[in-house]
């Protein structure tokens, strides 16, 4: 052998610190895991609480989430007013307020993040075009009675 291996001095292992407990109950056995020492203040905590039981046939209780609060509802409003301002577009000029207030509702219905944004999408298309096929008669009237051009 060597002289360098005979020199090299053997690995000690040091105590534990101060702050450092032995865990209650825990006893060295050969071939059992030896890192029986936990730390007081930063020994994990428990997760769960367990749910005491009065009687064994009682089922434990149980507590849902409350009821999610009812948030206003203008997607569908928007596309029914656009849909009837369509309607009435084909036939009168007069549904403009009603392609606007459609208009107006599909956008508020966009700006919400809990709407359905293809419903508020329809509605804003079929409002503005509404408005446009009521616009379209009132400018076919305008000319009719000579009010333009």
């Amino acid at each position: 052998m060597s002289d360098d291996r005979a020199r090299s001095p053997r690995p000690a292992v040091e105590a534990p610190s101060d702050d450092v407990v032995a865990a209650p109950g825990v006893t060295a056995l050969p071939g059992e895991h030896r890192g029986g020492f936990q730390r007081e203040f930063t020994q994990p905590t428990p997760l769960a609480v367990p749910i005491e039981v009065e009687r064994e046939t009682e089922a434990p209780r149980v507590e849902w989430a409350p009821a999610p609060e009812v948030l206003p509802r203008s997607g569908a409003w928007a596309l029914g007013l656009s849909i009837v301002a369509l309607v009435l577009s084909f036939f009168v000029g007069w549904a403009v307020p009603l392609g606007i207030a459609a208009v107006v509702t599909a956008v508020i219905a966009l700006r919400r993040p809990w709407e359905s944004r293809t419903i508020a999408l329809w509605a804003l298309a079929l409002g503005v075009l509404s408005v446009l096929y009521s616009a379209g008669w009132l400018v076919w009237a305008a000319y009719r009675a000579d009010l333009i051009g």
